[in-house]
């Protein structure tokens, strides 16, 4: 049944609709003689128009006088898999004059293996140390360094306060974490006492075919399964169908009709954050950047918590192309050093990306500030679009918690990274293939799907 979306809702949809809109046009394009370019190509920014991503380039443009090079931002249209699909296309073809290329931190390996990115040197990467280490450690692959991280992301627990107030739970207040049994407890009396007009059910999240289900199975393999990993450090395949097994009941559990939302085998980040914002659901896993929205939109009435268990790691690293040539590929290393220093990874945080660097989240409360984008910085009244420069959500949390300190910082430290492997593009298919038995029309058991996801994953993967 259609239904007719809050204005919340549509709000809350014009970020994601930003993934799925056509961008600059990705093909080969005429450079200008002088000054000389760097041309970098990304996927769509989620803060809008002339975005963080775009701010920054923008600053590193007004230094020119000091590098002699210009940057130019290709924002590649299309989901995530088109935009790997183009990039691998254009990188192996030599059909567009990339100097520099935003990654999804799964996509690394495959890049770096096929030799379509160079290893980098340390004029890339400023104060390495800083750089949080499970982020980092998504931008190596057969012991070199290939990219370095430009905005992170992880798996959070958004919750709707006055939902919980209503139907009387004994919590309301969870910034200070959550397990699975207690949220499930909440569910039960939310469930049970709703109080709410159109609620259907406890919690959401992305089940749909696409790389979605394959980050919600990596958090409950890796919960079920200490020190879970699907892949060594070589690429090849290290489960077995015992762990593969308790991964799949735990995911069957967190996923079971009593407690998820109907229709969250079928969402994407787009339909799951519309039943969160229209209310069908209480709890909602989504990731950092829909903070500042969601607060603008519920604000005290809105929680945000680390996941129970284990969350995954994302984000986007920066890498230089093999096919720049050598002078053009020292001049990207220098842009992507001033795209990832700490005050661009202050801007990123600002602007509602989850920053690489641990200086970035700063004390306990508070949020350094941004100097190289200015619609961005805490002095600037307005942004360049006319927008409030400053936070639209408040770092400082109840119990004197802070968002990104005690939050978000060690969400991200603490986080579970996918399968690490040149054929990525094949297991993570495997895996939304085979689990997609747990929502199928036809009950099969945990022990046969684990048996046939281990097949599948034992043909794909060398062992």
């Amino acid at each position: 049944m259609a239904r007719r979306l809050t204005a919340a809702a549509l709000s809350l949809l014009s970020l994601i609709a930003l993934v799925s809109c056509t961008g600059t046009d990705a093909r080969r394009q005429p450079q200008d003689a002088d000054p000389p370019r760097i041309v970098v190509a990304s996927g769509q920014d989620v803060t809008g128009k002339n975005g963080i991503r775009q701010q920054l380039i923008d600053a590193w443009n007004a230094k020119e006088g000091e590098h002699g090079y210009r940057a130019r931002l290709v924002e590649l249209p299309g989901s995530a898999d088109q935009q790997r699909s183009q990039l691998l296309g254009a990188l192996q073809s030599g059909g567009a004059e990339y100097d520099v290329v935003n990654l999804d931190v799964t996509w690394i390996p495959e890049f770096a293996a096929a030799g379509l990115i160079r290893p980098l040197t340390d004029d890339a990467v400023k104060a390495p140390g800083d750089i949080i280490r499970s982020v980092d450690s998504t931008s190596f692959w057969d012991g070199k360094r290939y990219a370095v991280p430009f905005n992170s992301d992880v798996g959070l627990l958004y919750y709707r306060k006055d939902h919980l107030r209503k139907a009387g739970t004994y919590r309301t207040d969870l910034e200070r974490g959550v397990t699975w049994d207690v949220l499930r407890e909440l569910i039960d009396v939310v469930n049970d006492r709703p109080g709410q007009p159109g609620y259907e059910d406890g919690w959401t999240t992305q089940l749909a075919a696409y790389e979605g289900r394959t980050v919600n199975a990596i958090e409950a393999f890796a919960s079920a399964v200490p020190d879970f990993a699907l892949t060594d450090r070589d690429g090849r395949y290290a489960a077995d169908e015992t762990q593969l097994a308790a991964g799949v009941a735990e995911l069957r559990e967190r996923t079971a009709s009593s407690y998820m939302y109907g229709e969250a085998t079928g969402s994407r980040e787009a339909e799951s954050l519309s039943a969160f914002a229209e209310g069908r659901t209480t709890f909602l896993r989504h990731w950092p950047y829909v903070y500042p929205a969601l607060y603008e939109t519920f604000k005290g009435n809105l929680g945000v918590t680390r996941l129970p268990g284990k969350a995954v790691l994302g984000g986007q690293n920066l890498a230089v192309t093999s096919s720049a040539s050598e002078q053009r590929a020292a001049k990207a290393a220098e842009l992507i050093a001033f795209l990832t220093d700490p005050d661009s990874e202050r801007c990123l945080l600002r602007a509602g990306f989850a920053a690489t660097r641990t200086s970035a989240y700063g004390a306990s409360g508070s949020t350094p500030e941004c100097r190289h984008a200015a619609a961005y910085s805490e002095r600037a009244p307005a942004s360049p679009t006319g927008e409030s420069a400053e936070l639209k959500a408040p770092d400082r949390l109840p119990g004197g918690l802070s968002y990104s300190r005690d939050i978000l910082l060690p969400a991200l430290s603490k986080a579970v990274q996918r399968p690490r492997t040149p054929l990525y593009g094949a297991v993570t298919q495997t895996l939304i293939t085979e689990l997609g038995a747990l929502y199928g029309p036809h009950s099969v058991g945990d022990v046969q799907v684990a048996k046939n996801l281990d097949e599948a994953l034992s043909k794909v993967l060398p062992e």
